[in-house]
Parts: C-alpha cells; sequence; structure tokens
C-alpha cells in the first residue's frame, strides 16, 4: 500500500503556514465530499487537528515578533520626541 501526500506530511514536523493550511483545506474538501471511509474520515480529522494546532502556533508566533517589532519601533518613536525636546 502506498503511502498518501498527508500521511507523508504527518511524519514531517515542520510544515509551514501556508503548506499546512492548503493540506487542511484539502482535507476539510475530500471529509466534506463524503470521498472518504469512515476510517479515513478519522484519520483525516486527526491529521486536520495537527495543522490547526500547527497553524494557531505559527500565528501565535507571527504575533508575538509583530508586537515585539512594535514595541521597539514604539520605544525609537519615544526617543525620537525625547531627543526633540
Amino acid at each position: 500500500m502506498t503511502k498518501k501526500k498527508s500521511d507523508e506530511q504527518s511524519n514531517d514536523t515542520e510544515v509551514d503556514f501556508e503548506s499546512a493550511l492548503k493540506e487542511l483545506e484539502t482535507l476539510v474538501s475530500r471529509m466534506e465530499s463524503g470521498e472518504l471511509s469512515l476510517d479515513e474520515s478519522l484519520k483525516a480529522f486527526e491529521r486536520g487537528i495537527e495543522l490547526t494546532r500547527k497553524c494557531q502556533s505559527s500565528l501565535e508566533a507571527a504575533e508575538l515578533r509583530v508586537q515585539t517589532l512594535t514595541k521597539d519601533k514604539e520605544l525609537e518613536d519615544s526617543d525620537l520626541k525625547i531627543d526633540e525636546q
């Protein structure tokens, strides 16, 4: 039996956000179409949960980076205002 793409990716812990989102969309489409057996649907659901967690983690990391960069920018702006006085 050959491995499916989703099986191969489930072993790949370093899936980027875009790839994870694309795979998640594919899984949802396949599940909604009714083409999967119950067992395949359960496996797809499980993989979907993994991908959702990966996407959520990536979004949280990006948000933290944005907050950090924004905070640094606010400090620079504050320094400029102090220097101008």
